[in-house]
């Protein structure tokens, strides 16, 4: 979505809104099976005293799987946009700065990219997931399993004492 910002450039205080939804089809991350809802993003931009700022919030419905015990769980990822554009040269090498083009800016492509930037590493289905267990594979969020606990190998030694 091409957004025309040549309204606002020489107008401080001017501000356009917008209003986009993200192609999934490229986004691709091993953890999200799907999206329940894509990606969508609404909020304006701004000219502050001459700095023009997108802001805004995203928001995506997803179904992931765990990284602990890969379970499948539904995930809502919430989160603020904020990014400055400028037509500068010399801040053409700062991640936190988007070039003007032609006095617009493609928004889906700046909401792209601060989304897979803000894309979490690690994806649990609750903070505590206990996870596998090792031996014999049992999710350990729906119980204990029945393996025993098995003895640290440092201590083989002094179990040899005891069993005497």
């Amino acid at each position: 979505m091409r957004l025309d910002l040549s309204k606002i450039i020489e107008n401080p205080g001017g501000s356009i809104s917008y209003d986009c939804t993200l192609d999934t089809s490229d986004l691709d991350f091993p953890q999200v099976r799907e999206y329940i809802s894509a990606p969508h993003a609404a909020g304006m931009v701004k000219n502050t005293a001459g700095v023009l700022k997108l802001t805004g919030t995203l928001t995506a419905d997803m179904l992931c799987v765990c990284d602990r015990c890969g379970g499948e769980f539904k995930s809502e990822k919430v989160m603020d946009l904020d990014a400055v554009i400028s037509d500068d040269e010399s801040e053409i090498d700062d991640p936190d700065v988007f070039p003007l083009e032609d006095d617009g800016i493609d928004v889906e492509d700046i909401v792209r990219m601060l989304f897979v930037l803000d894309m979490d590493t690690k994806f649990l289905c609750s903070p505590d997931c206990k996870g596998l267990c090792p031996s014999c594979g049992k999710n350990l969020n729906l119980g204990p399993c029945s393996c025993g606990k098995e003895p640290d190998p440092r201590m083989a030694v002094l179990e040899q004492l005891l069993d005497k």
